[in-house]
This record gives C-alpha cells, sequence and structure tokens, in this order.
C-alpha cells in the first residue's frame, strides 16, 4: 500500500487542481496556461503550509489527549468533522466521495500523530 503522506499529498493537489479550475477561466494562450501554473503552484504551498500547520495543532491535541486518558480516536468528533467538510466541498463543486476520501487520509494521519496504534496498522 502507498505512503499515506503521499496518498494524502496526491489528494490534496488533487483538491488543489479542482479549486484551481473553478477559479480560472478558460486557458486560450501559452502565457494564461503559464499563470494558471504559477497560481496551482502558489495553492500547492498554501496546502502543504495549511497541512503542517494542521499537524502541528494535532500533535498538540494529542499530547492533551494522553496527558488526559482520551483516546484519540473521537468517533461522534469525526463524523461531524467529515460532514462539514462535505457541505463545504459540495459548494465548491466536489464529490462527497472525494471529500470523504481526503478527509479519512488526513484524519488516519492525525490519529497516527496522536499515538493510535490502529493507525498505524492499518495503512
Amino acid at each position: 500500500m502507498k505512503n499515506l503522506k503521499s496518498v494524502l499529498l496526491t489528494i490534496a493537489v488533487s483538491l488543489l487542481a479542482c479549486m484551481a479550475h473553478a477559479q480560472l477561466k478558460p486557458i486560450n494562450t501559452s502565457a494564461e496556461f503559464n499563470a494558471a501554473r504559477v497560481k496551482i503552484d502558489s495553492l500547492d504551498n498554501q496546502i502543504i503550509k495549511t497541512l503542517g500547520e494542521r499537524e502541528r495543532i494535532v500533535r498538540e491535541i494529542g499530547t492533551y489527549k494522553a496527558k488526559n486518558h482520551i483516546a484519540p480516536l473521537q468517533a461522534a468528533r469525526f463524523k461531524q468533522v467529515v460532514d462539514k467538510a462535505k457541505e463545504a466541498g459540495k459548494k465548491e463543486g466536489l464529490s462527497p466521495e472525494f471529500i470523504e476520501e481526503l478527509m479519512n487520509a488526513i484524519h488516519t494521519e492525525s490519529l497516527k500523530l496522536e499515538g493510535d496504534p490502529a493507525a498505524v496498522h492499518n495503512e
């Protein structure tokens, strides 16, 4: 099975491509094509930075959960997160299946960072 981080990056890049496509006019010239690629590169960087920031916060949450004997997996909370993400994705024209796959990949990585041994074995 692919490394989860590689899968997550692939999903994030796919999300980026969808977002970029939705925001651009049709590309008619090579200059517009090059400008679109520059925008994609910028969005890629934003996604990576956002995922890095999220990972740092997840580590803090994991430390808090460990100190307070709270299980890493909080199924009800995760369902809320996925439902909210699907609604946001719908507004952006993204399929619910794509959003669920993306959120599952992110959540699995979060559980690993929080120290859930089951998440490590599910790769």
